[in-house]
Formats: C-alpha cells, sequence, structure tokens
C-alpha cells in the first residue's frame, strides 16, 4: 500500500505538544504511528499533544490525531469499548452539524488495537489553547449539544463513570497502597452516600456528554468545538452541567446562567459532590503512574478533607 503524502505542519501551528513522559507513553506513540501506516498515512514527526489519561498525539503531517489509552487502560480494562462509543457519538453529533471534533477521513477511527493498546482516530484542529471564550459561548454551545444529544439512538450505559469506575479506582489505590486506610474508608462512604442519590435522576434521561469541562471545547477557526467524548453516557443533564459549573473559570453561577434553562445549584449540589469525589480518586489514580502529579494528588485529597 502506498503512503499519503501531505505538506509540511504549518509555521503557525498553535497546539503545544510534548515528549511522551514513559516507556508506555513511547510504545502507546508507536502503535499509533503503525496502525496509520497500515492504513496508507504516513507519519514522520508525532507529536504528543497530551499525556495524562490517554496520550493523544498528532500523526504530523497527516491531519490526524490518535487516541491511545494508556492511564485509563489501567483502571479499565475494557477501554475499546469505551472508545467504540464516543466514535458513535461523534459520528451522530457530525452528520447532525453539531459543533464537535470530528473522527478521522484519513484512517478508519476505529477502534483498533496494535500491541495491546485501544486506539482511536480523529481530525486534527488547530486551535488556541490560551484563548478563553466567554461564559455565553460556551453555555450555548453545550445546550446546543444537549438538544442534539436528545435525539442518539443507541443504548448507552447510565453515569457509568461515576457510579461504576469510582469504586473500581479505588480498590487500585488499594492494592496499590496508595491512599491511607481512613481516606479510602471515607470516600467510599462519600461514593455511598452521592451514588444513591445518582441512582435517581433529577429531570429526563439522556445522552450526555459525561466529561463536559472547559477544557474539553477547543476554540478553532470553525467556532467552538466540542471534543473527548470519552466518558459519555446517559443520564440527567445535571452530571454534565456539574461538569460544567464545577471547575467554569467564570463560577459556577455564571457558567449556569450562560447555559440558560438549568436547575438550580442546590438541585446540582449532589452531582457537583459526585464530580468533585470523582476527580479526587482520579488524581491519585494519575498519580500511579506520573510521579510528578503527586503533589496536584495530595492537594485535591486535602480539599476533599476540607470540603468534608
Amino acid at each position: 500500500m502506498s503512503l499519503r503524502h501531505y505538506p509540511s505542519p504549518d509555521k503557525d501551528f498553535l497546539v503545544r505538544t510534548t515528549l511522551p513522559t514513559s516507556e508506555l507513553s513511547v510504545r502507546a506513540v508507536a502503535a499509533a504511528v503503525a496502525i496509520a501506516r497500515a492504513h496508507g498515512v504516513r507519519c514522520t514527526t508525532p507529536a504528543v499533544l497530551t499525556d495524562r489519561s490517554n496520550v493523544l498525539v498528532h500523526l504530523r503531517p497527516a491531519p490526524v490525531v490518535a487516541r491511545v489509552a494508556t492511564t485509563t487502560a489501567l483502571v479499565r480494562p475494557n477501554a475499546r469499548v469505551w472508545l467504540a462509543r464516543e466514535i458513535a457519538v461523534a459520528q451522530f453529533l457530525v452528520a447532525r452539524g453539531a459543533g464537535v471534533v470530528p473522527p478521522s477521513s484519513e484512517v478508519p477511527p476505529g477502534p483498533h488495537e496494535a500491541d495491546g493498546f485501544a486506539v482511536s482516530f480523529w481530525r486534527f484542529v488547530v486551535h488556541h489553547p490560551d484563548h478563553l471564550p466567554a461564559a455565553v459561548e460556551v453555555g450555548r454551545s453545550l445546550a446546543a449539544l444537549h438538544r442534539v444529544l436528545r435525539d442518539f439512538p443507541d443504548a448507552l450505559p447510565y453515569l457509568a463513570s461515576p457510579l461504576d469506575e469510582v469504586p473500581r479506582w479505588l480498590d487500585a489505590l488499594e492494592r496499590a497502597g496508595a491512599l491511607a486506610t481512613s481516606d479510602l474508608t471515607l470516600l467510599r462512604q462519600v461514593y455511598e452516600r452521592v451514588a444513591a442519590v445518582l441512582r435517581t435522576p433529577v429531570g429526563p434521561v439522556q445522552a450526555l456528554h459525561g466529561d463536559a469541562h472547559t477544557h474539553n471545547v477547543l476554540v478553532t477557526a470553525e467556532g467552538l468545538l466540542w471534543t473527548d467524548f470519552e466518558d459519555t453516557c446517559c443520564g440527567p443533564l445535571a452530571w454534565d452541567l456539574a461538569c460544567f459549573a464545577r471547575t467554569a473559570p467564570w463560577g459556577a453561577e455564571a457558567a449556569l446562567a450562560s447555559y440558560g434553562d438549568a436547575p438550580s445549584q442546590e438541585a446540582l449540589q449532589p452531582y457537583v459532590e459526585a464530580r468533585f469525589l470523582q476527580g479526587t480518586v482520579w488524581y491519585a489514580v494519575l498519580a500511579l503512574r506520573f510521579p510528578e502529579c503527586q503533589a496536584q494528588a495530595k492537594a485535591a485529597l486535602r480539599r476533599w478533607h476540607e470540603h468534608a
């Protein structure tokens, strides 16, 4: 099979890149390059865009980004299933003109498997990582996304990440001896309390982004584009809105006002608490693989104790 050739990267390339941070990351990049090459896509200078939950690598000069499950795969044995859901939801949204980063048209989006890694492929989109749009822009964009997602026809798991994964992550942290027994006990108690509330939906249940925070919306020449639907699930809008409001740089009140017809902060509180719990536990998981994340994980746990 002949390889397709692409122009060199534009000198105005705006997206920050970094080097792989571990042997696992190096292998992840190699797996993505090998799959792309098998489909006729030439990659001479792969550039890692992020390397935390997953490795995202721009297969330069091709307009393709590979998502390779790395840290997530350590605690998510069925990572390929999550990537398949993400692709299905993104394809549905693209077909209906929603503002999302589309799956790749250069390489079959997958998910693929190579060297034990689950891999999906996406269109490379130049964006402005330092440009923060106004709250009203992001809120309206999320509301528009939710309107389209109402019609997603396929079955999705109910609040899969906060309900199903948090206890699994806590078990992994216990096996690794990463948290004190008292911390594990407290986090599990809080999980049981918030999970009981989340299992009774507030409002209608529909397809959701699943991880709808502001770092998952890109500012591009085409407008705002949502990305990273890996945690897509079904549930009440309250979950996505809690993710959106929890760390919105303009503050929760401004974020919810920008969305429009949102539940009150009081109604969202159990979902905000569940998101807080999820983030605290995930930072501890990241620290298992990235020693440089230890301080961040400890700070998150400290904030949790202050909150509790």
